[in-house]
């Protein structure tokens, strides 16, 4: 019996790894493996999901839809091989992957009747899209929604997502549901059984449009200094996240997420020493070297 895997995408920030938290907590004993891909040297998404499931494996310094393929084959040898073999399979593609790449590795002839993809899940950030309409032309983001065999919008809160449903359904045939409202249709999203459809196969988009800077510090932060500079670098970014404790608050972690101009700061329930950031951007309009600059004095080593 072939082994279901669930491809998790969606842009940069969209809440692909809240979703996969959710799902492991709502899985009703199902046995969940999750490999998680991030975009850079530092993955923090791998430990956000460490925190619902001791079965994690983080693929890292690269992009899984392109230049890490070979690594995702090998790791889901090792995951069919195990003698306690989990019921599923759940990838989290990097913000910046277009799931073709993946969808190609998936049917390497070496993975034939151990495992089967079973749906194409994709994330879709309804308060961006809707703040950014421009959004929806981006080619990566584009390509995450035109693979979709089911998509889920997050962050609709009180918005009026019915406009953008009618967007996305001119557009696309899968079936959209809504990550707010009430309990995740867990059977659903766990035995889609889409793994028959016909996938028609296309050039996959190319990683090296985005930079990255990752910093990994010792010591603590300055609280109000990372503020003031993360401001001022995010009208270049798209996407920060990170680990982080700080000089003014000993001993209580700190997990920051940004999107766009949407930053956050809460506290993360893990012990940690130091600090772990990663920044993505648009290569000509980020550029990592001078915002290494920026923050050398605020995450001191």
């Amino acid at each position: 019996m072939s082994l279901p895997v669930l491809l998790v995408a969606g842009f940069l920030g969209a809440g692909k790894t809240t979703l996969i938290n959710r799902l492991l907590v709502e899985s009703a004993g199902r046995r969940i493996a999750a490999i998680v891909n991030d975009f850079g040297s530092i993955n923090i998404d791998a430990e956000l999901v460490a925190e619902r499931s001791e079965d994690v494996i983080g693929l890292q310094n690269g992009c899984i839809c392109c230049s890490l393929q070979g690594d995702l084959l090998r790791t889901l040898k090792l995951v069919i091989a195990r003698a306690n073999a989990p019921d599923q399979i759940v990838i989290e593609a990097s913000g910046i992957a277009d799931p073709q790449g993946i969808v190609s590795a998936l049917q390497d002839p070496a993975l034939w009747g151990s495992i089967v993809l079973d749906a194409v899940l994709t994330v879709v950030d309804a308060e961006d899209s809707i703040a950014n309409p421009a959004r929806m032309d981006d080619p990566v983001w584009r390509a995450q929604v035109d693979s979709a065999d089911v998509l889920m919008l997050s962050k609709t809160g009180a918005l009026d997502a019915a406009p953008l449903q009618a967007r996305l359904g001119a557009t696309s045939r899968a079936p959209i549901l809504l990550a707010d409202e009430g309990p995740l249709p867990v059977d659903l999203i766990l035995a889609f059984g889409a793994g028959d459809r016909m996938r028609r196969p296309r050039p996959v988009l190319s990683d090296d449009r985005f930079a990255s800077l990752e910093l990994e510090t010792a010591g603590p932060a300055h609280l109000v200094a990372f503020q003031e500079a993360m401001e001022r670098l995010a009208p270049t970014l798209l996407r920060a996240k990170g680990l982080l404790t700080f000089a003014e608050m000993p001993g209580k972690a700190q997990l920051f997420q940004m999107t766009g101009s949407r930053a956050t700061l809460a506290p993360y329930g893990t012990d940690i020493t130091g600090c772990r950031l990663v920044l993505i951007g648009e290569r000509g309009r980020f550029d990592p070297e001078a915002a290494r600059l920026a923050l050398a004095d605020v995450l001191p080593d």
